[in-house]
């Protein structure tokens, strides 16, 4: 096995975290196979960005960071999410109307529909209505609400905001895990509200997301299974999973990425 540089380990502290809420020392040892002074700098390192937090013999996640930095989620998968966010652009055709949300893969996908005439976007990302009013000549509808730093979006109930506006054609999501009993799902209780939200004025529900994020721990459902009309996401995801998605009539599209575009640590 070759070593891991700082920003590979940081990737699958970080992915623990995620899955777990909890790292300790001596796992991350063993799987990482550095030394636990190493283990320990790349620990303090996270929490000086305030990316974990600190505990003894390891760390937990941190309130106001749950997610990680946005740029080192661009970064994760990366070619993945680029071959991902190009094929679901297919959907989007002129004059749609769409619902986007911050996810790292969306914001792919935004850049992927730039060009799209006469679209309306309605998304709680920043930097996606940022991206889209400064590239394209979108109109941008940004619920209100309360900003999330950690994951760059609005949160908090815009139920009343989307209420007797019509129907949202289509709604891209990320997902932080996904089950079939389940549907769609996020950590943040806040995050999942918004979500829901877009989710229940969308005509048609798109999961777009890497591999990794299939059979993650999630707490909270913004979609159910019955509403989701496709998944999108890479070829390293088991053929059970499709299986087990198709046989409630929902299409699973794999996607293969572009070597080249894989950011290197």
């Amino acid at each position: 096995m070759r070593s891991l540089d700082e920003f590979e380990r940081a990737q699958s502290i970080l992915a623990d975290l995620e899955a777990n809420g909890r790292v300790m020392v001596n796992e991350l040892v063993d799987r990482l196979g550095v030394s636990a002074v190493t283990i320990r700098k790349d620990l303090d390192g996270l929490e000086q960005r305030s990316m974990l937090r600190r505990i003894r013999g390891g760390a937990v996640a941190a309130g106001t960071a749950d997610e990680g930095a946005f740029e080192m989620r661009l970064r994760h998968s990366r070619a993945a999410k680029q071959a991902i966010a190009s094929r679901a652009a297919r959907l989007v055709n002129d004059g749609d109307v769409v619902a986007i949300d911050a996810s790292t893969t969306c914001y792919y996908l935004a850049h992927e529909i730039l060009d799209r005439r006469s679209l309306v976007v309605i998304t709680n990302g920043m930097k996606v209505a940022t991206l889209f009013m400064e590239h394209s000549n979108a109109m941008v509808l940004m619920p209100g609400g309360v900003l999330r730093r950690s994951a760059g979006s609005m949160v908090g109930p815009i139920g009343d905001v989307l209420a007797g506006r019509g129907r949202i054609d289509k709604g891209f999501f990320g997902v932080k895990g996904l089950s079939v009993q389940h549907g769609l799902m996020d950590l943040a209780v806040e995050e999942a509200e918004a979500k829901r939200y877009l989710a229940r004025s969308c005509d048609q529900v798109f999961a777009l997301f890497d591999s990794s994020k299939v059979g993650r721990f999630g707490l909270h459902s913004f979609a159910p299974t019955k509403s989701v009309t496709a998944l999108y996401t890479d070829e390293s995801v088991s053929p059970s999973v499709a299986d087990e998605w198709e046989a409630l009539g929902v299409r699973l599209h794999v996607v293969s990425p572009i070597p080249s575009l894989e950011v290197a640590g």
